[in-house]
This record gives structure tokens, sequence and C-alpha cells, in this order.
């Protein structure tokens, strides 16, 4: 693609501000499909406790349970509400509540309350209390206050808190929260607290659609995915993350690749090959000894001098035809093929990271450069020109610094994908070679097209008169169109062609998103209960806490009301953010 976008008869000249107008006309040719809202949400401190509900919610009404079993439900299940159901559905009500701890709801009405009046034997501590002393779990097992609290005290030091147990013998029942609660805070409330936030904070631990944003210092946000968890997703903070490894977004890299990768480049690995490959041990001290003269009797620090060709260790006088003491002119086979393989591995891990290391120095010196592109722009804003809009500008910022991190993490992927570390018995030298050439082939093309796009968009162009600056212009908008392309293109070779036949559980990778990483939103919460309906206004996710509530939350966007209504969708504001790199340039700078 070495002459993409170097025709002017192509070009359709018109101002960025038309272009876009005609693309928001509902007349228009072209199909517009409405862009879909955030799929990825961020929870606050202040909202966690409405997230969790909006789960309960859904259990609780399903199965008629109380809350505190709706939680036992989808702890046991790690919040999985669909996994949930699933079982459900195939084991019946009866086994679903056996197996996480549930008691029942039929049996509740079964089990006689203890009278006030009579005394019960407690069989922990073997001692007959009045029967307000003594406390019975749903399950039907009764035992005096004092153990009851001994036993939560236990639990929740552990760290148990989530599922603290009944202690009969065999009885895989889950205590009543409100029960532990009431009991340990009589006597110690700090650890009433600490159960408390064990059991909110459990919605984020227990739950793999959920994961703390792993910023340092933490800004206390969690983000909760909605339909896959091998995704990018940045935090309202600002952090770019990997949703599955919570390390920095490194797609096309596995996460597996990826942590390899970063292991590789940290410890002393490579530091260990390069001394295997030009250093030698001494026979005495074992320290390694580097070569510096021509003569192959090298002599170490500790005084023993050895044989430079076998590692022998020899007498110190030789002559012309042979050194004191010594003779090697056997050929070791294995030796020679490690020394060779440590030479060609060293030089294999060189070639990729070099590359991956000028890709990612390049992806900061050009963030660097934003400040002074958006000058020119501002400068180019403000002289007299028939040109007005420059957001493609920003748009080709925005594209250049995309593909320099797929260009730079791309590396990583093909020093395994094509090397004998993880897929050396899944494929045969002539279709990785095969693999590999269809992928360098795209990786080239992609290469020199983000460097043609970081060369027009460093051109003085607020210097350029106004017909310059409009083939610059095209260039721009053409390269971004074809670079988004060819990084969509390696996505799907990478997903079809290269790890399509492999071990694909355990190699996912995020898929690519023209519109860069997704910025997860802020969770909304709106009340439909009857003290709300009459005002139809959004409630504080914070505000009431306690007693029974009729709650009903969304995560669309806003409707009239304030609410928010997954109903509407979210019309793209063009003016003056960003818009489809994805389009054809000619579609648009058509009037």
């Amino acid at each position: 693609m070495e002459d993409c976008a170097s025709s002017d008869e192509d070009y359709y000249y018109s101002s960025d501000r038309d272009s876009l107008d005609g693309l928001e006309n509902e007349d228009s040719d072209l199909q517009w499909a409405p862009s879909k809202g955030p799929t990825t949400k961020v929870i606050t401190k202040e909202s966690l406790l409405a997230a969790q509900r909006e789960d309960l919610r859904r259990v609780m009404e399903m199965l008629s349970l109380r809350e505190h079993h709706a939680r036992t439900l989808l702890i046991h299940y790690r919040w999985d509400v669909e996994k949930l159901l699933a079982v459900l559905v195939e084991k019946g009500k009866a086994d679903l509540f056996s197996e996480a701890g549930v008691s029942v709801v039929e049996r509740e009405d079964t089990v006689t309350p203890l009278s006030s009046s009579s005394t019960a034997m407690c069989d922990i501590c073997i001692e007959e209390l009045p029967a307000d002393k003594m406390t019975k779990m749903d399950c039907g097992h009764a035992f005096c206050n004092d153990c009851w609290t001994e036993h939560f005290v236990v639990k929740i030091n552990e760290g148990q808190s989530k599922r603290i147990r009944c202690m009969a013998h065999k009885c895989n029942a889950i205590c009543d929260e409100a029960v532990v609660r009431n009991l340990v805070g009589k006597r110690h409330p700090d650890l009433a607290e600490k159960f408390d936030r064990f059991l909110l904070e459990s919605y984020i631990e227990d739950n793999r659609m959920v994961k703390w944003c792993p910023s340092t210092p933490h800004c206390g946000n969690a983000i909760r995915v909605e339909d896959d968890e091998f995704c990018e997703v940045e935090c309202s903070c600002g952090v770019q993350f990997c949703f599955s490894c919570l390390s920095e977004a490194h797609s096309p890299c596995s996460c597996m690749m990826w942590e390899l990768w970063m292991k590789k480049c940290r410890d002393e690995s490579e530091t260990v090959n390069w001394i295997t490959v030009h250093t030698k041990p001494c026979p005495k001290c074992h320290k390694p000894v580097e070569k510096n003269g021509g003569c192959n009797l090298v002599s170490c620090i500790c005084g023993q001098a050895f044989c430079w060709l076998c590692g022998g260790a020899t007498g110190r006088d030789h002559t012309w035809s042979r050194i004191a003491g010594h003779s090697c002119g056997r050929y070791i086979e294995d030796r020679e093929k490690k020394t060779e393989r440590a030479k060609r591995d060293l030089y294999r891990y060189m070639h990729y990271h070099n590359r991956y290391k000028a890709h990612t120095d390049s992806f900061k010196l050009e963030s660097k450069l934003k400040e002074t592109i958006l000058e020119k722009v501002s400068i180019s804003e403000e002289r007299e020109s028939r040109l007005r809009d420059f957001s493609w500008v920003t748009n080709g910022l925005c594209r250049l610094f995309r593909s320099r991190r797929v260009l730079s993490y791309s590396y990583p992927f093909a020093f395994y994908m094509f090397g004998e570390e993880l897929f050396k018995d899944e494929m045969t030298n002539e279709e990785r070679e095969i693999k590999q050439h269809l992928f360098e082939d795209q990786q080239q093309q992609l290469e020199a097209n983000v460097e043609k796009l970081s060369k027009f968009l460093e051109e003085p162009f607020d210097q350029y008169t106004d017909d310059k600056v409009m083939e610059i212009r095209m260039q721009v908008i053409n390269l971004s169109v074809i670079i988004d392309s060819l990084c969509k293109k390696m996505y799907e070779c990478i997903e079809n062609d290269l790890l399509g036949s492999l071990q694909r559980n355990t190699h996912n990778i995020a898929p690519y998103k023209s519109k860069g990483i997704e910025k997860a939103s802020e969770l909304a919460v709106c009340w439909s209960g009857k003290a709300s309906t009459t005002t139809g206004k959004c409630l504080p996710s914070d505000c009431g806490t306690s007693g029974k509530r009729d709650r009903s939350f969304s995560f669309g966007t806003s409707d009239d009301k304030g609410c928010p209504s997954p109903k509407q969708p979210k019309k793209e504001s063009y003016g003056g953010g960003f818009f489809d790199l994805n389009l054809p340039a000619e579609v648009l700078d058509r009037n």
C-alpha cells in the first residue's frame, strides 16, 4: 500500500463541518447505525451498594427470597446471575439452595421457635440456658449467644465472614447475616463494621465481571464490564488497563504472552544469555571470564589458567603448537550446539525487543508533541483562512497513538507466536514459516503507513498555504482510514489465522476498537418506587440504605425526566469532538 492516498483526483474538498453535517442528515444514502452506550461502568464507593442491590433485587424477586439468602446464593455463584439461573433450570430450587448452603424457604414454617419461658441445652458449652439467651438459625440448630458470638468473631478474623456456616456437625447452612451483625455488634462494634464491609466488597472480590482499578495510589473505583471480560478499559481516573490481568493495556498480546515478556525484560535472563555467549566459567572458581586477547590460553583473576577452546584447566606455559599439560582437538557437538543456540536466542530477542522499544519510545515522543501540534492548530484557526475546522488533526493524533501502541505490542506477540516457547508442538516448521510471513507482511504495511501519518502530522501546517494544508488534511484523513483498516485486519489475522487452531482458552486477546480504549462511564442509579414516581428524578446512589424499597436500577442514557433509560441511544455530537474514522475519506469530505 505504498501508493495509498496519493492521487489528487480522488480528493473532494469541503469543510469538515459541512461533511459532518452531511453525515448527520437522516436522508443520507449512508445507513448510519446508532452508537451504543458504554459497556463498562465505574463503581465508586457511593454507588457500590446500589450496584450490589441491583443483582440482589433480581434474585429476591425471582425466587421470593430474603436479602441474606439472595446474597448467600450470589456469593456462592460469584455474583453470576446467569449461572445461578442455569443451575436453577438444570437442577431445581432444592439443589440450588442446598449447594449454596441456603436453608430451603419452605422449611422456615416448620421450625418451632424457642419459647421465652423454657430452657434449652447448648450442645457446644453443654449448659442449660434460658431461651432468650439462645439463638436458632434457619436450619433449625440452636446454640447459646455466647458460643455463636465467639464462632462469628473467629470466622470474621479469619476472613471467612462472607460464608459463615452453622456450628452444628455436618450442617452446611450459612448463618443469617442479621444475626451475625446483631450478636457481634453488641461486644465488638468494630468487627461488625468489618463484617458489613466484607459483605459489601464481596461484590467486587468474588465477581469476575467487576474488578478494582489497578491505579497507584488507588483511586477507590471498581470497573464493571457488561459483555466480555477479555477487554481493555479506562477508569475515570485516567488509568488504562487490561481487565483480564489488570496490567497495562497490551493487545494484541495475550495476557500470558505479556506476562512472559515483562518477566523477560525485567529479570536478568538476557544478561545470563549474554554471559553464556561471551564468557566462559573458570574451572577453579567458576566465575565468568571474558577473553580480551587473541591467545586461547586465558587466565582467571584467581590465578587458574585454562583453555578458551574447551574450558579445561591447563598449565601456564605454552608454545606455538601446544599448551603445557593440555590437548583439546576433539569436537564436542553438544557444547557447540548449546553455545550457538544461546547466541541465536539472544539475537532473536534483541531483534524483537529493539523494535518494541523503538515504537514505545516513538509513542512517548509523539505524546509530548501533542501540545506542539495543538498549538499549530490554534495558530491556524486564528489566521484568516477558508479552513476553519481542524478536527482532522485531533482525529489523526488519536489514530496515530492507537496504532503506535498496536505496533509496539505486536512485536512481543510475534516473539512468542513464532518462537518455540509456547507453540513448539502445535505447528510444524512449514506452518510456522507461512504464518510468520503472513503476519509480518501485515505488520510491515501497518508500520509504513503509521510512519507516513506521523510525518504528515509533524508538518508545520500553520505556515503553509491553504492549498498545501488541504493536501496534508486529505493525506491525514486517508491514512487514518487505511491504518484503521490495517489494524482490524491484523487483529482478524491473529484471532482467525494464527490463534484460531491453537489454545484459544489461554491466549484470548482484547478486541480492536477503532475509537480506542473505551472509557468507563459512571454507574447511574434511578429509583422507581412509590416515593419517587411523582417526581421522576434520579436520586443519589447512597441515600436511604435501610428498610424495604421497590428499587429499579437502569444503566442506559438519560430520558427527559433525568433518569437513565436504555431505550434511547445517546446521539453523537460531532461538532468539536471525534468522528468515525472507519468511514472513507470521500464520505467524510463530501457536501
